[in-house]
């Protein structure tokens, strides 16, 4: 006769996160993300034949996949377009997309009117210059660790990780813990 199995217990999140950081994202329906220097750590490869290539972190990837279960919209706006950065954000089902604009603003603004939603609804996490328009209007400004001074400093959070190391999954995980549905997807894996 075989043992008995007892149930498992839930899980208790291991994640803390400092509650006005909490207060700041709550509210977020859509979280922007750069692409260079967030989900990759900017470095550009080419191959032999002029192509680009580039390294994504599938943790990063979850936490994408996560924001839209919980039902915030992930949307990406980047200054590169590239055919690797196409595949590996339709694998993650990202539709919001903005490629190839150094602009970010009007991009941005384009992606909210589409989805009915304002900047006080928006998080952003990006790196560099070209984010700090963005970055200065959205509820919730995050930053990867690795990311230039400037934009450290209008973030209201600066991630322990790097980009392309998982930046994008602390971002991530900060906006499903201010959703309140952090617990529940993480239940759902605890089964």
């Amino acid at each position: 006769m075989a043992p008995a199995v007892a149930p498992l217990a839930s899980l208790t999140p291991a994640l803390a996160v400092v509650p006005q950081l909490l207060l700041r994202a709550q509210g977020v329906r859509v979280a922007f993300f750069d692409v260079d220097g967030v989900l990759t750590d900017g470095s550009l490869y080419f191959g032999a034949e002029g192509e680009t290539l580039k390294r994504f972190n599938t943790l990063d990837g979850h936490g994408i996949k996560l924001l839209a279960r919980a039902g915030i919209t992930p949307a990406v706006v980047t200054g590169r377009d590239s055919p690797a950065l196409r595949v590996r954000l339709a694998a993650l089902g990202v539709t919001h997309v903005r490629y190839g604009t150094e602009d970010k603003k009007p991009a941005a603004e384009a992606i909210l009117a589409e989805l009915g939603l304002t900047w006080s609804q928006a998080a952003w996490i990006g790196d560099d210059w070209p984010d700090l328009p963005a970055l200065r209007r959205c509820a919730f400004a995050c930053a990867p660790a690795n990311a230039h001074a400037e934009v450290k400093a209008v973030a209201h959070h600066v991630t322990r990780l790097a980009g392309g190391e998982g930046a994008a999954r602390e971002y991530c995980d900060l906006l499903l813990v201010a959703s309140g549905r952090y617990v529940d997807l993480l239940q759902e894996y605890a089964a």
